[in-house]
């Protein structure tokens, strides 16, 4: 099952979207706007979640509001990663989720959290106990990032690479499994955790890991997961053979899909983060995806009209 549509990728983040080309972020409403009314088209019950915001920034939520995205999805999403990135301490977490429901009465998932084993494995260890105290029962959804380690050959998607210093390298070492799918100390403990705690898994492009990936998610007992689909990899050959796959191997899991990363040829700039040169084709895309793995079951054409139960979502692949 298809649990959700996710809008965007930390969109306050430069390695995800260019604030220079949109610095007032007029366009990524235009861009969230019109996916959201082209997913609610698609489909009248699916919820719709604004791209997990990452810092977490109750302002940037305020200008969303006042562009009127806010009115067009069912939840907002937040991403927090405390032990690596972030100036603040673990221990802030609820007041982190707290002050983005001062500014918005949706409900606030938490689509990324984790902590890397760049350091030790037992801060991973402690980090996925101490955060699973921190944030279950107080978000309806926590996605912790991720499964796998990325392996070293690939690039993180970030756009500060190696001018980030050793905040770089731990990019490589937020999973539950190391490179070569062997088990941290932290693998263990998640399965603890689930099904409270979902999963947050990229795959890449025709991605070596998905069979195992779904292996290991049954094993450690996972139900939510939240992956993507990328409007970049659609131009690719053979690109819907592959969504075909990756989508069939997840079916069994209750799955958040995330759209995003603008097409080189699209793109006011030729880059993944650039805003696209008509945002009415990533939400032709964002619909199409939706039709093509969400069915639309015993559902009346009235449902169109009313806000959907963000807990009760209707979708099938």
């Amino acid at each position: 099952m298809i649990e959700a549509a996710k809008i965007w990728n930390e969109p306050n983040n430069k390695s995800h979207w260019d604030i220079l080309i949109d610095p007032d972020w007029t366009m990524f409403a235009s861009l969230s706007l019109a996916a959201g009314k082209a997913i609610r088209s698609a489909h009248p019950t699916l919820p719709r979640v604004l791209g997990g915001i990452s810092p977490i920034d109750p302002s940037f939520l305020r200008n969303m509001q006042a562009r009127g995205v806010l009115d067009h999805v069912d939840a907002v999403a937040v991403h927090g990663f405390p032990l690596d990135w972030n100036l603040w301490q673990i221990a802030e977490w609820p007041a982190k989720i707290d002050e983005i429901k001062a500014v918005t009465p949706l409900p606030v998932w938490v689509t990324e959290v984790g902590v890397s084993s760049f350091g030790a494995e037992e801060v991973q260890a402690w980090g996925l106990t101490r955060t699973a105290e921190l944030l279950i029962g107080r978000a309806p959804r926590i996605h912790w990032y991720s499964l796998y380690d990325l392996p070293s050959s690939w690039e993180a998607t970030t756009r500060h690479k190696e001018a980030e210093g050793s905040s770089y390298y731990r990019h490589f070492h937020m999973g539950l499994l190391r490179e070569d799918g062997t088990p941290k100390a932290s693998a263990d403990l998640f399965a603890q955790y689930a099904p409270a705690m979902g999963l947050c898994q990229w795959f890449h492009f025709e991605d070596h890991r998905l069979d195992d990936a779904v292996r290991w998610m049954r094993r450690l007992g996972v139900q939510h997961l939240r992956t993507g689909l990328s409007w970049a990899d659609s131009f690719r050959p053979n690109a819907l053979d592959w969504f075909d796959r990756q989508m069939d191997a997840l079916a069994e899991f209750q799955v958040t899909v995330t759209f995003c990363f603008t097409p080189e040829h699209r793109g006011i700039e030729p880059h993944h983060t650039s805003p696209p040169l008509d945002v009415n084709e990533f939400a032709e895309f964002c619909a199409q995806m939706v039709e093509r793995y969400c069915a639309k079951t015993g559902l009346a054409p009235s449902a169109a009209s009313s806000r959907p139960a963000i807990s009760e979502p209707t979708c099938a692949p």
